[in-house]
């Protein structure tokens, strides 16, 4: 029996290293060049981590605390949140391309007839996704919703980010 062990032991191991050495495989849209993913696959044996929503830092210390003023437009806000994001990802040393999966919750905008600025979150958004330096897309999600928590706030972003 002690044989038997010792011997399935090397092969247990080339198991576990070959199921830890797979790679989350990213499935693109098929005839899009959309900057998302259609699906992303993680394999068993990964640690996923699940970041909070995020909400925009303060760009306009001079105007009141719980108006569009203060944290800027769409765009504006879009790239503060992900900052925020990518920041709290670089210290529990992951980074954006380790992002699998986003959701995206969007305000109204007044100046959109009451619409979410799709455009604006697009705008930011592409800062940080499908670059030339950061070409891995999450799966993706995007909701309007009537508000969030402070009157000013038109995104908010929560991401799950896979371990590599």
């Amino acid at each position: 029996m002690r044989k038997l062990a010792g011997s399935l032991a090397p092969l247990l191991l080339l198991a576990v290293t070959a199921v830890s050495a797979q790679e989350v495989v990213r499935y693109k849209i098929p005839n899009s060049d959309f900057p998302i993913s259609a699906a992303v696959e993680v394999p068993a044996g990964k640690a996923t981590v699940y970041v909070s929503g995020n909400v925009p830092p303060v760009v306009d210390a001079k105007a009141p605390k719980d108006s569009v003023a203060a944290y800027g437009d769409t765009k504006t806000q879009t790239i503060g949140v992900l900052t925020a994001i990518e920041k709290q990802l670089k210290s529990m040393h992951l980074s954006m391309g380790d992002v699998v999966k986003m959701q995206v919750f969007l305000v109204g905008d007044e100046s959109h007839g009451g619409r979410m600025d799709f455009a604006g979150f697009m705008a930011g958004y592409t800062q940080f996704f499908g670059t030339k330096d950061q070409p891995k897309l999450p799966a993706r999600s995007a909701f309007q919703i009537a508000a969030l928590g402070n009157p000013g706030y038109r995104v908010e972003i929560e991401v799950i980010a896979v371990r590599p």
